[in-house]
């Protein structure tokens, strides 16, 4: 017998159930839960969820369920553009579009979805909304040109309208785009509104957009529990220990699976990756630098399992929403950074075992975000923070908002002496000196150019041909220099005492190709855990009494 609060429960077409029962899906999320009934009964909603709780799936199944009834009824005969999804970023409206696409798998002939958010030429858009679908999903900006140019028309057909991450509309600078989008639609629709937060942007939008709404403000932490998200702070002298810990948590195998390792800039952003070149360890860099193709196909190939490590700039408009300067049509963003990127919001990244924040963010709302691409749905997840002397008033004030009533830290210190590492600090420094300023300008330019080719010339390839995709790799060596081979494995002897407990010397080549676990489920790192375990998780360091009494089978 199905539970009250199952999808079977909730009248949606068979279509529906089935491709949500291929998904995985055995119960609906609590926003999932307390919105598509709501949804079904045709009410507008305003919805404040947490990163990672299924909002993209509360207002896509019951807009599906809403066309799949439109079209059966025998008076309607036009195809029609009937519902709109306006998102904040290119990432998120291709992210928007596959899950639409995979709850439409069993019913694509009769609702058609289109994506009209990415950086592409207009006129190669056009012929694909002459077509009329569906479901139209795409930035406030390039749907009023469209509608400007006539190609799009919603004024007479319009019937569900979406806000998706509205808290980032206004502060991605389309609050004079949303109003003049208002223009074009008509007098009546259904409108939900889905927001991480309630801010006063969401405020704003809730008097333009809906009418007598219902408000659902779960009742849940903004972060998973302790149980399910394990989160730390490490504090650091200098700078030098963050790139040290890194290093040795990253080559020790203490960080297993895939992880997000956030910056503060871009620039900082390369001389990680550089760094880590110089141990052979494959990071890619994401950043609104690059073009918005292969960010797309960065965050394919992360959550494919082709490499394990992002380095990825979170920018300060996502950490300040207050400022949002108004945009000029056809401006482009300063020092060449699209405006409508963003990493700790919108983007939906699979399997993160760890989030590493290098440098920690710049507000409470940021760090939610951030470690929020990790722990999400069932799956345990971690939270590193590094910090040095400095940054700790800002931490300070994170773990303040984030602890509430609490008397309970929220960022347990890890445990991790510096001293045991300081045998790998030669090579750490050895690393540094070779990531000059002038290797990471080099790399930054080459990069850049790199993707950009990908990205223009290489299109249309790719398009014929997906699986050449594979052959692309974005965790390529960027560093100029040579790289010294014998920073890339690290010897017995300098392994910390205390973590050889949980640490192997790595296999011979043949007998790791035949007995580890694929790249998306393993670490990098030149060691492994025994017994399956997670070493960052249930590395505890022990003092020289008590590895002495350890040894003799005593308890102190």
């Amino acid at each position: 017998m199905e539970p009250e609060s199952s999808f079977a429960h909730m009248g949606l077409d068979g279509r529906l159930l089935q491709a949500i029962a291929e998904l995985g899906w055995a119960k609906p999320t609590l926003i999932q839960e307390k919105a598509i009934p709501l949804a079904l009964e045709g009410k507008d909603l305003l919805a404040r969820a947490r990163t990672g709780s299924g909002k993209t799936a509360a207002y896509a199944i019951p807009l599906i369920q809403h066309l799949l009834q439109v079209k059966m009824s025998p008076l309607v005969t036009e195809q029609a553009v009937r519902a709109l999804v306006l998102v904040p970023t290119k990432e998120l409206g291709q992210q928007v579009l596959q899950m639409i696409r995979q709850l439409m798998a069993y019913c694509s002939r009769d609702v058609r979805v289109a994506d009209i958010s990415g950086q592409v030429d207009m006129s190669a858009q056009r012929p694909i909304l002459m077509e009329k679908p569906d479901v139209v999903v795409g930035t406030p900006s390039r749907v009023l040109a469209h509608l400007q140019g006539h190609s799009l028309s919603l004024r007479h057909s319009l019937e569900v309208l979406v806000l998706d991450e509205a808290d980032l509309l206004f502060s991605f600078g389309f609050e004079e785009d949303l109003k003049n989008l208002l223009c074009h639609f008509p007098k009546i629709y259904q409108s939900f509104l889905m927001s991480a937060t309630f801010s006063e942007e969401v405020q704003a939008l809730k008097e333009l957009v809906l009418h007598n709404p219902v408000t659902l403000k779960l009742q849940e932490s903004q972060l998973p529990e302790a149980a399910q998200l394990c989160q730390y702070q490490i504090r650091c002298a200098t700078e030098e220990d963050k790139f040290l810990l890194l290093y040795a948590l990253l080559k020790l195998g203490l960080v297993r699976g895939k992880a997000i390792l956030f910056v503060s800039t871009v620039e900082r952003g390369y001389r990680l990756k550089l760094f880590l070149e110089q141990f052979s360890i494959p990071a890619c860099v994401l950043n609104a630098e690059l073009p918005v193709q292969s960010r797309c196909h960065i965050i394919s190939q992360f959550n494919r399992g082709f490499f394990d490590y992002i380095v990825a700039t979170d920018e300060q408009v996502l950490a300040e929403p207050v400022a949002r300067a108004k945009r000029k049509k056809g401006a482009k963003s300063e020092k060449g950074k699209d405006p409508e990127y963003g990493v700790a919001r919108g983007i939906d990244f699979q399997n993160v075992a760890t989030v590493i924040n290098f440098d920690p963010p710049a507000s409470v709302e940021s760090y939610i975000h951030r470690a929020g691409r990790t722990a999400r749905a069932d799956n345990p997840g971690t939270a590193l923070t590094f910090v040095t002397h400095p940054e700790c008033p800002l931490l300070a004030k994170i773990e303040e908002a984030l602890a509430g009533e609490s008397t309970e830290p929220v960022l347990s210190p890890y445990q991790f002496r510096m001293e045991e590492v300081e045998g790998l600090r030669y090579r750490c420094r050895d690393a540094m000196r070779s990531v000059t300023k002038q290797a990471i300008k080099e790399a930054r330019l080459r990069e850049i150019k790199e993707e950009l080719l990908n990205s223009e010339k290489l299109k249309t390839y790719f398009e014929d041909n997906p699986h050449d995709l594979r052959l692309l790799r974005h965790d390529r060596p960027l560093h100029p220099a040579i790289i010294k081979p014998h920073l890339r494995n690290v010897p017995e002897y300098l392994v910390p005492p205390t973590l050889r407990a949980i640490t192997q010397a790595p296999l011979n080549k043949r007998k790791r190709r035949k007995h580890l676990a694929p790249s998306s489920s393993r670490p990098r790192g030149c060691f492994q855990a025994r017994g399956g375990r997670n070493p960052l998780r249930s590395f505890q360091y022990m003092g020289r009494r008590r590895r002495h009494l350890a040894s003799k089978g005593e308890t102190s």
